[in-house]
């Protein structure tokens, strides 16, 4: 059986990765053999795919920050539509990645129509849309929404979709967490050093537009408590050089780790982290967090004077729920002064600390139940013709 599969970013490989490990489960109980070709990154190579193209550092949130990468994303959607109508599959799965999957997708539609398409963490058109138009097209090339978010499958449903909630895959990832104190042995934390995560970035924008201001609240933060230790999970091989080179500038008292993020996570006291797929990681391990975002001055013109103020919240942590379970401070908002003194309450308070901690078990019940890489991979198997 074959499949074709196209992501983007570092959280669609991690996405990818955990599917691609749950159809060879699947596929080995049901007697199938797979061939999984994929527009990804590392982790789904590792997991067994064989990638096509490496989009795991083409991506960008914004109009002005998506101009480098429309002729990188340009070039692996026509690599894609080359590679589909030579190698007919047995199946398409598209996770997330808008822009190349609108595309693969509408080509699938007009070009391949026997070829099933499975869509798998639905662009969050629920959240941002302008116009329906997107939603329309998403809805036409695809056979089966797996939505991950109850917002999402009652959206696309209410637009034509055939949609089956199956919950939400970090579920499974962060149930193989390691506990606090196995995390913090295996990095040599000692009792009494407060860890606190930074993720400042997982794209190239964010060194730019994030690192600054987060780095510079580490430091006001470092200099009230002298006992704190920094970690920082690097997303790419590639952002280590810029981010060394901050934490010496800073004078950060900061360690960087590759390949250990779920360590990182489990062993922490707290984080300041951007907006994204790591906050409900955070979430799911208890980690209070503080969450930031910025970009550039003519995108956030755009969003309050085209949207009008309609995306309700940048973390999906507060999404999940519609209300602001952990702290966000976006563009303006987003200064060290802010980030310092939200920190320093959330860590120094231990009542913030238990809210915190009960807001995010109500999120965690709106996430569906253990398993869902597998009833993912059980319903996108049963799609063949």
């Amino acid at each position: 059986m074959r499949i074709f599969i196209s992501t983007g970013e570092v959280s669609g490989d991690l996405q990818g990765s955990l599917l691609i490990a749950a159809l060879h489960r699947q596929a080995i109980a049901a007697g199938l053999t797979l061939e999984i070709v994929a527009l990804g990154g590392e982790k789904m190579a590792q997991a067994g795919a064989k990638i096509l193209g490496n989009t795991s550092g083409i991506g960008s949130m914004g109009l002005i920050e998506s101009l480098p990468y429309v002729i990188p994303t340009l070039r692996v959607q026509r690599q894609a539509i080359a590679y589909l109508e030579k190698n007919l599959p047995d199946l398409v799965v598209l996770i997330d990645y808008l822009g190349p999957n609108l595309g693969i997708g509408t080509y699938m539609r007009k070009n391949l129509p026997d070829v099933p398409v499975a869509y798998y963490i639905a662009p969050q058109e629920w959240v941002w849309s302008m116009s329906f138009q997107n939603t329309n097209r998403i809805v036409g090339f695809t056979d089966k929404l797996l939505a991950i978010f109850p917002e999402e499958a009652r959206y696309y449903q209410e637009h034509g979709a055939n949609v089956s909630w199956v919950g939400h895959p970090l579920i499974d990832r962060m149930a193989n967490a390691p506990s606090r104190e196995t995390a913090r042995e295996k990095l040599g934390i000692k009792t009494e050093e407060i860890a606190i995560a930074l993720l400042p970035a997982s794209r190239h924008q964010e060194l730019k537009y994030l690192l600054p201001v987060i780095f510079q609240a580490a430091q006001n933060i470092q200099s009230k408590l002298p006992n704190v230790h920094f970690w920082i999970p690097l997303s790419l091989e590639v952002f280590r050089k810029p981010i060394t080179a901050a934490i010496k500038e800073y004078g950060l008292n900061a360690t960087i780790v590759l390949g250990q993020q779920q360590d990182i996570f489990a062993s922490a006291d707290f984080a300041i982290t951007k907006s994204g797929t790591v906050n409900l990681e955070l979430a799911l391990l208890n980690i209070p967090q503080i969450v930031v975002y910025r970009l550039h001055a003519f995108t956030a013109w755009i969003a309050r004077n085209i949207l009008k103020g309609s995306i309700p919240f940048a973390s999906p942590v507060n999404l999940v729920v519609m209300r602001e379970i952990v702290p966000e401070f976006l563009q303006e908002q987003a200064t060290p002064e802010n980030i310092t003194q939200a920190a320093m309450e959330l860590l120094l308070n231990p009542k913030n600390r238990e809210n915190t901690l009960e807001n995010y078990q109500q999120m965690r019940d709106s996430l569906g139940e253990l398993g869902v890489c597998d009833r993912t991979a059980k319903e996108i198997l049963a799609m063949k013709k």
